[in-house]
């Protein structure tokens, strides 16, 4: 829910377009709040457009929810799916991200799906129990689709290195990465396993970035608090094409 107005969405979405814009074969999709989305179409730049959420329904009575078809009318390519502040505060269930994975998924669209254990989990080493469940419950719904599911992307974000400034060491961030690559594995095959992009995301900035990207079963970054800073992003994402 940032930036608080059209002005200051312009300018970041300016600052940081300037930022990156001599950085080659990296994807970088921008995911403003949707009041942003008409203004920042955009086809022909570098980036590629995301929401942060979408309903499970097309189109209908469902007041407040915006459907994944009017976001694809917009020209949205990702949308985030299962972010832990839904799971959270405004307690999403896992039965509603698979719903609204489906429906994503069947419109052609790139779902983001986050994962991740609490700080409570995490201590009572629970971390695997967590991801296991998470990814069985959401991708139910589409275990009998002919096609799309490589579309499909995983943001492991644990919850308690989220907006903390307390990152996710690269080692426990792999082992959670490599342990959803095999539950995704059982799930559909090791074939699409080894094809879905798999993220981290949680206190991601300039000076971590590399850590995790040197890795190569990290597929990229889910940027929070550091995509309000335009230079801190730019750096971020140079460091993807370094």
């Amino acid at each position: 829910m940032n930036p608080t107005s059209l002005k200051k969405a312009k300018l970041l979405f300016n600052l940081i377009k300037r930022g990156v814009k001599n950085i080659k074969n990296v994807e970088v999709v921008i995911c403003p709040p949707f009041v942003y989305l008409e203004r920042f179409k955009v086809q022909g730049t570098r980036f590629k457009l995301g929401a942060q959420d979408c309903f499970w329904q097309e189109k209908g009575a469902f007041t407040g929810e915006v459907s994944p078809q009017m976001l694809k009318d917009f020209g949205v390519k990702y949308i985030i799916l299962g972010h832990s502040e839904r799971r959270q505060i405004l307690r999403e269930t896992d039965e509603m991200i698979a719903k609204k994975l489906k429906k994503v998924l069947q419109l052609n669209l790139k779902p983001i799906l986050c994962v991740g254990e609490t700080k409570k989990e995490k201590q009572k080493g629970e971390t695997f129990k967590i991801l296991k469940a998470q990814l069985e419950k959401d991708l139910k719904s589409i275990l009998n689709l002919k096609s799309g599911i490589l579309n499909l992307t995983i943001a492991y974000e644990p919850i308690w290195a989220i907006g903390t400034g307390n990152p996710c060491s690269v080692d426990d961030a792999l082992t959670a990465i490599l342990f959803i690559r095999k539950v995704i594995s059982k799930i559909f095959s090791p074939k699409v396993a080894n094809k879905i992009r798999i993220l981290y995301g949680g206190s991601v900035n300039s000076k971590n970035a590399d850590e995790y990207l040197r890795e190569e079963n990290i597929n990229g970054l889910l940027v929070g608090g550091a995509s309000l800073k335009p230079r801190e992003f730019a750096k971020i994402v140079k460091t993807c094409y370094a």
